[in-house]
């Protein structure tokens, strides 16, 4: 059972915390590039533009250009989003943060529909065969003589949590 003085040091400490999230999302910041690599820019968590830098290349692309660093900068800045609501989920906790999204009604970039899901774990493994020149892939963390992936025990021992995409 939680008493009275637990509950207000609860709301002193979110307090405190709330008081530092300011302070976090000034922090916060997105840096992306376009597929060629001739425009990168970097903006803060407000959509401020810290660094802009353009190949000699960039000039090629013609009348293309300025939509193309407006395209760059649209992904900084859900670089950037997402990095403040990654340091304030530290801060404040997920239910807190999924709060201050609702309110906002500025979703995590991560948590949107149409953001690409990651690869999963097979595609992975058969890219790393390729890569790697294998002919067949291995199961995760498989090797010489190591039980087979259908061991459910063998295949959480060997389980690499990296694998897997965060939504934070």
């Amino acid at each position: 059972m939680i008493t009275t003085r637990q509950l207000i040091a609860q709301a002193r400490a979110r307090e405190e915390a709330m008081a530092r999230v300011e302070e976090l999302l000034a922090s916060a910041s997105g840096t992306a590039h376009d597929v060629d690599g001739q425009v990168e820019v970097t903006v803060d968590a407000r959509g401020k533009l810290l660094r802009l830098w353009l190949a000699p290349s960039a000039v090629n692309i013609g009348e293309q250009l300025g939509s193309r660093i407006v395209e760059v900068a649209q992904a900084a800045m859900r670089e950037a989003t997402q990095d403040g609501y990654n340091k304030v989920a530290l801060l404040l906790g997920e239910d807190m943060t999924s709060m201050i999204e609702q309110m906002t009604g500025m979703p995590a970039p991560a948590r949107a529909e149409d953001d690409d899901p990651g690869m999963t774990v097979e595609e992975f493994q058969r890219q790393r065969a390729e890569r790697l020149g294998s002919a067949s892939p291995e199961p995760a963390g498989a090797s010489a003589g190591a039980p087979a992936a259908s061991d459910e025990d063998s295949y959480w021992e060997s389980f690499d949590p990296a694998s897997l995409r965060s939504d934070r």
